[in-house]
């Protein structure tokens, strides 16, 4: 990443950001703008909306409850949502929380929870996962905020798949072969990839997915990793291999 302020306080906006704009802050945003950050009148932090780059704002305090955010300069350009996709069986709370937090970090542009025969928590909490990817873009300097979808059916998404993208399955019954020599015999091409529940997929699951002309298995080493480890380690190395770590001549 190129220069970056590392050290300024940033936040997500979802509104509109030009020069002068004012926008006035939540109720939440007031609380930690004024009482945990304890910002004066007049402070400076940076702001995004996943569609206007990043600005410098200035802080405009009418009352003690009411904030409004004024963007002064455009300091980073949008960039485009990285294209890959991220689909996975929800885990509980803590562990899915860290999970979308780290996906974003990772580079992930989209996130699709899947039900699978041996899900842990079927339920899935959309606004919380938004509230994470937002939180982790804010912290890390993302400018694109990844969508978040509902959860669907593992059979479901197949059957909808686009099969110009390949899916890679992370097989935790595939035998220990280098993954990195997997990712690197395909042929380019957008990427998906998928993590399984904490109990695995079932044998009926596994054998669907190997059967799909589009799903590609990749295994993740000699040991068994728990869902949220695999997550991190499956998107460490595919964006290292095929994905947006590549340098340009690489892609």
């Amino acid at each position: 990443m190129p220069d970056y302020d590392f050290s300024g306080q940033r936040l997500f906006l979802d509104h509109d950001l030009s020069p002068g704009l004012s926008v006035e802050a939540t109720p939440e945003q007031v609380n930690y703008l004024l009482n945990v950050l304890r910002l004066e009148d007049g402070a400076s932090i940076l702001v995004f909306n996943g569609r206007d780059g990043e600005w410098r704002a200035s802080l405009k305090r009418e009352s003690k409850k009411r904030l409004f955010l004024v963007p002064e300069e455009k300091l980073r350009d949008q960039t485009p949502r990285p294209d890959l996709t991220w689909l996975f069986a929800p885990l509980k709370s803590a562990r899915l929380d860290y999970m979308i937090q780290k996906a974003v970090e990772m580079g992930a542009g989209l996130i699709q929870p899947v039900m699978t025969q041996h899900c842990q928590a079927p339920r899935f909490n959309r606004q919380r996962a938004e509230a994470n990817a937002v939180e982790a873009a804010e912290q890390c300097g993302v400018l694109s905020v990844p969508e978040c979808r509902d959860i669907q059916k593992l059979d479901k998404v197949l059957a909808e798949w686009d099969g110009a993208r390949t899916l890679l399955f992370c097989d935790e019954r595939a035998g220990a072969q280098s993954p990195v020599e997997a990712l690197s015999a395909l042929g380019g091409g957008p990427l998906a990839l998928l993590i399984g529940p904490e109990g695995g997929f079932s044998r009926e699951e596994r054998e669907t997915l190997l059967a799909l002309p589009f799903v590609k298995p990749i295994s993740l080493g000699p040991r068994i990793l728990r869902a949220d480890t695999a997550a991190v380690a499956a998107l460490a190395v595919v964006q290292a291999v095929a994905g947006d770590w590549r340098s340009p001549a690489s892609s």
